[in-house]
């Protein structure tokens, strides 16, 4: 990035023109613009090795940021290589990585690129020994980091790396779709999971069975949370890593997609002092997202708040929050039943997996606590024949069940690049079918840009929110079907599809995206 000229001097934008003390640490490095007659002083290859960046050079002096540890020697190689006096600045190693791979274009592409096809590691390791050895390589740990720090700034959620019989397979979920990437060689598969097992504190002679792990790095001040996974295939360990950035602060309702009377409405259905609330939809739709967010909202410090999750995927402030272990037979239902001694008023179980788990949060929404929990069904009604299928009995439900908010997340068309679309014949029928309605507006697209490079940035939650009423509580008791309450929960209540056409006219999301979510969820 190449920011102005000031008086002459090549000094990048945002740093101030105030003489600089040595050795003081910076603040703001990612943000700084550096011109690339600076980055050309010092040679590409020492900037990588030595981790130090040049940002500003002024009347002779070279000010360059080196970690925490540098030493005089290395000061003195900057001031031989580039023939300046040299004004240090302080900053963190994995600070400087990311702005060194920022501005000299160290990609994941280019670093397998340089690579080749045929790694100089040469045939696969065997030897545990050899593996292990290899694992602490610098190509592998840079590469390891470097695959990590690229998926965070691409917003990244998930990091899939999954072998076959002569190449491996690279890929990122961003925005709930996965994108694949150049990969590495095929040689370098067992070293770069064993890197990967070692930072999150796995076996890695264990290479036939499952294993679980956890990393914690910081990332541009963010703290960053990674959850691992390995499986065994035929052709060696399929690896997954969850990235759960701690800084990003928890949206309110209307933030996440919600609009301003359904929220209104979840706020009073919330606000109740007792009763069980369920926020239902796929895996990966952001259910437990949408309970953070509405435990932030019942917050109050004369409540106690206990969650019980698999695992803790936020930390909420003032609230206890405890990760079931189900190795050592800590579950959802034996932690439940270990909360309600703890005097709560309001607990979150993560998910009713079974009629045990159920049965408990049924009963202590009946006990006078709140009760929030998620549950895997495509809509809101679906929810109460779920719970009877796995063998509650209606009544409980019917004098428990306050409320079910389903939801599903579908891209954010970008705004740069956002135009107004014609709407094909086929896509108006497919749309029509799913909704049940008439499609009448102005629908938009992205056409991809810098911004975006496929037309979508982000992603927003789409919603169907079902208020128990004394009508849809004696159908409950009477058994009816899933059909039938939606029915009548439809004279009141906005389905996702008709939400998610209307967040397709104010240009939020596209008729695509729509019927790629909500396939299958045609109106009866």
């Amino acid at each position: 990035m190449i920011g102005p000229e000031s008086n002459g001097f090549d000094t990048p934008s945002g740093l101030s023109d105030a003489p600089l003390s040595r050795s003081v640490p910076i603040t703001g490095l990612s943000d700084l613009e550096i011109k690339a007659e600076v980055l050309g002083i010092l040679p590409v290859a020492f900037v990588q090795q030595h981790r130090v960046i040049p940002i500003a050079r002024r009347n002779g002096v070279l000010t360059v940021v080196v970690p925490h540890s540098a030493d005089s020697r290395l000061v003195d190689d900057i001031r031989l290589l580039s023939g300046c006096a040299v004004v240090e600045l302080l900053a963190s190693e994995a600070e400087i990585a990311e702005k060194i791979s920022e501005c000299y274009q160290v990609t994941v592409e280019k670093m397998i690129a340089d690579l080749g096809p045929n790694s100089s590691s040469g045939p696969e390791a065997k030897d545990l020994h050899d593996i292990e050895v290899m694992a602490n390589e610098p190509t592998v740990v840079n590469l390891v980091n470097l695959i990590i720090s690229t998926a965070l700034r691409e917003r990244a959620s998930d990091i899939h790396l999954l072998p076959f019989e002569n190449s491996l397979q690279l890929r990122y979920r961003i925005d709930g779709l996965l994108q694949e990437k150049p990969p590495p060689p095929k040689p370098l598969h067992a070293a770069l999971v064993s890197r990967i097992k070692i930072m999150a504190d796995m076996n890695i002679a264990e290479r036939f069975m499952p294993q679980d792990g956890h990393i914690q790095i910081n990332h541009r001040g963010a703290r960053v949370d990674i959850r691992v996974g390995t499986m065994p295939t035929i052709y060696g360990e399929s690896l997954v890593m969850r990235l759960l950035v701690k800084h990003e602060r928890l949206l309110r309702p209307q933030e996440l997609g919600l609009d301003a009377a359904r929220a209104d409405q979840l706020g009073l259905l919330v606000e109740k002092p007792h009763g069980l609330f369920l926020t239902t939809g796929p895996t990966g739709s952001g259910k437990t997202t949408t309970l953070y967010s509405i435990l932030q909202g019942v917050y109050a410090p004369e409540k106690k708040i206990l969650t019980i999750e698999d695992p803790v995927e936020y930390e909420l402030a003032g609230v206890a929050q405890i990760p079931v272990r189900p190795s050592r037979g800590f579950t959802f239902a034996t932690g439940l039943r270990a909360i309600l001694r703890q005097d709560p008023d309001v607990i979150m179980v993560g998910e009713i997996r079974d009629a045990e788990t159920a049965e408990i949060a049924i009963r202590a929404a009946l006990t006078g606590h709140q009760v929030f929990s998620t549950l895997h069904t495509n809509d809101a009604p679906s929810a109460v024949t779920r719970l009877i299928d796995m063998g509650i009995e209606p009544f409980l439900i019917s004098s428990s069940l306050e409320g079910v908010l389903a939801q599903r997340l579908v891209r954010r068309v970008c705004p740069s690049c956002r135009h107004p679309i014609q709407v094909s014949q086929i896509v108006r029928q497919k749309l029509e079918t799913l909704s049940g309605r008439t499609l009448v507006g102005q629908f938009f697209a992205g056409q991809g840009c810098d911004e975006c490079r496929n037309g979508y940035r982000g992603r927003v939650g789409i919603f169907e929110l079902l208020a128990i009423t004394s009508t849809l509580r004696e159908m409950i008791i009477q058994r009816r079907s899933a059909a039938e309450l939606k029915s009548v929960a439809r004279k009141s209540m906005v389905t996702m599809q008709e939400d998610a056409l209307r967040k397709a006219g104010e240009g939020e999301t596209t008729l695509d995206e729509i019927i790629r979510v909500c396939a299958g969820d045609a109106q009866e």
